[in-house]
């Protein structure tokens, strides 16, 4: 029989990734909404197709079927009541662990609860039916590909996840009745490995490791990735909520942020380890497949590469690597570093805002200190510098709301009275969580450098979308004009009665004649709040600069002089960075 598969496209995922992850085994029931799926596979000798007309009977058979075999059998029905009929035959497939995947067809979820023929609501499934039970997309763009390929590899994959067992999938029609397509598309496919299976072979060519969100790193593990990266040419791009501190961190936002991109340096393999960064920039620096490494063995597609998600604890991944006898090579780290560093060569004269802040101080930040950062600008802001290699430092990344920084401040700082805790924040972050300035644990070994640019400057960024209704985005977009609308008195009335020391700057004469008290070593008499006044358009301008350090990038002919860091702050960043 000629070969010939569906025009829908989800359909076509399904019986590609079915094929690639070795699945041949398939009962169909007879109906309309699933003649796309039946048809596809009825079409391809792959497959071994089976009939029955009673959806409970086919159940049970696949049972039998993928007991007797241990191969995973896929079910197929149409819409109406068909898919209850499989719910006793799931039922002992989930308490036996039987990797069964019952696909469900159905017309457009959009039409479920308008009194329309045959359609039913399975958005909701009994506990003991399936492990997991996703709908997919009818495919009509790249987004709806992306999110069909994803589910159904999940799908797939959550077969024999942690012992087995059933997995439902809706599969929505648009009831094309064309099979003309002779070949069958591939799509990505994703793979789980655990610590017993087969490890695939690393790639050729450059290997990095991208860190988000993580927790403290230990000696041993530091080490570990370490020698990872020196036996693998690796670098390990980072963020400041990476905490990692090994001899091949690279702080690359500088470089992986430029608009007119070099790709000098971009990986063939990214390793992705930790959770959510606020590093956009780094993480775009992808590479051509990424693998991730989590204990929580979850598909996490964040740059929509995942080729291979690695179910066990970092050490487990890093130790299976490590090339034995080692051999040491670092040319990577060497070129990122080297890019790196003549990129801070060609940062000119930055307009007073939060990343010239950054720039001055990130690196003078006190010895074993903490510092947190609000999320969006003041973390970006502060990726783009080094902090001393004793500062370990953290942000809200998980949930990304502006609403808890000062109080995840707090929450930190009462864990070592002696150690200073730093906070970086907004103005519109701050006034979200300020009442808890007045809670009764707050201690002395807090500092807070307030920016303060009257808004949420975010929206008013010269690549937001926000931005291109000027100073109209002021009014509900970017919500300025609220608490005080940089009040030079509210804020220092209230810090003050709360027993803050207050300082304040509205320039770089004034910055400068302040900060070192802010820096001051030590637990001092009073937590301190040092608020700093910035425009936004200084704050757009100076992110529009950062970002566009490479000559004749967007027609720009300015050469401003090299004075913003001055010859100490740039050799001590270079020395940071290895140079």
């Amino acid at each position: 029989m000629e070969k010939s598969y569906t025009e829908e496209k989800n359909a076509l995922v399904v019986v590609s990734l079915l094929k690639e992850h070795g699945i041949r085994k398939i009962i169909a029931s007879p109906g309309t909404t699933n003649m796309a799926l039946v048809v596809s596979v009825q079409n391809d000798p792959y497959f071994q197709v089976y009939s029955s007309v009673d959806e409970r009977s086919a159940a049970y058979i696949a049972c039998g079927l993928a007991g007797e075999s241990g191969e995973p059998v896929v079910l197929s029905c149409t819409g109406a009541t068909a898919s209850r009929n499989y719910s006793p035959g799931l039922t002992e497939a989930y308490y036996r662990k039987l990797p069964i995947l019952a696909i469900t067809s159905t017309q457009a979820i959009a039409r479920v609860g308008h009194h329309i023929a045959q359609i039913i609501d399975r958005s909701s499934i009994p506990n003991d039916v399936a492990k997991l039970s996703l709908t997919l997309p009818i495919v009509k763009d790249d987004e709806d590909l992306w999110d069909c390929e994803v589910k159904v590899n999940r799908a797939i994959l959550e077969l024999k996840r942690h012992g087995g067992g059933p997995v439902h999938l809706n599969l929505p029609t648009t009831y094309n009745k064309t099979y003309t397509t002779k070949e069958l598309p591939k799509f990505r496919v994703i793979n789980r490995v655990t610590v017993n299976d087969d490890f695939p072979a690393l790639p050729q060519g450059k290997v990095a490791v991208f860190i988000g969100a993580h927790a403290i790193w230990t000696k041993e593990n530091t080490e570990l990735l370490d020698n990872f990266c020196a036996s693998n040419n690796g670098v390990v791009f980072c963020d400041h909520s990476s905490n990692y501190k090994g001899k091949y961190r690279v702080l690359f936002s500088l470089v992986a942020g430029q608009q007119m991109a070099d790709f000098t340096n971009y990986p063939d393999l990214l390793i992705h380890i930790g959770e959510v960064t606020g590093d956009y920039y780094s993480l775009g620096f992808s590479g051509k497949q990424v693998w991730r490494v989590n204990e929580d063995g979850e598909i996490r597609d964040t740059t929509r590469k995942l080729r291979y998600i690695f179910e066990m604890p970092e050490k487990s991944f890093f130790k299976q690597y490590l090339k034995s006898p080692k051999v040491f090579n670092d040319s990577y780290l060497k070129s990122c570093k080297e890019q790196l560093s003549e990129h801070y060569d060609k940062l000119p004269e930055l307009p007073f805002s939060n990343i010239w802040i950054a720039s001055k101080l990130a690196h003078l930040i006190p010895d074993s200190s903490t510092i947190h950062f609000g999320i969006l600008n003041s973390l970006r802001a502060w990726n783009f510098f080094e902090l001393p290699p004793s500062v370990m430092s953290s942000s809200n990344v998980g949930g990304f709301g502006i609403d808890g920084n000062v109080s995840t401040l707090l929450g930190a700082s009462l864990f070592n009275k002696n150690k200073l805790y730093f906070l970086i924040v907004g103005d519109l972050a701050f006034f979200y969580d300020m009442n808890v300035l007045g809670n009764r644990h707050f201690g002395k070994n807090i500092r807070i450098l307030l920016v303060n640019n009257g808004r949420g400057i975010e929206f008013r960024q010269y690549m937001h979308p926000g931005a291109q209704f000027h100073e109209k985005a002021d009014e509900f977009i970017a919500a300025s004009g609220h608490y005080g609308n940089k009040s030079p008195i509210l804020v220092k009335s209230y810090a003050e009665a709360l027993g803050f020391e207050y300082m304040s700057a509205s320039d770089k004469v004034g910055f400068e004649g302040a900060y070192k008290r802010f820096l001051t070593m030590g637990v001092a008499d009073q937590p301190i709040l040092f608020e700093v006044f910035t425009d936004s358009n200084d704050e757009s301008e100076a992110l529009e600069i950062v970002l566009n350090i490479q000559e004749n990038v967007k027609g720009k002919a300015k050469q401003l002089a090299k004075q913003v860091l001055g010859e100490n702050s740039i050799n001590l960043i270079k020395r940071m960075i290895g140079k």
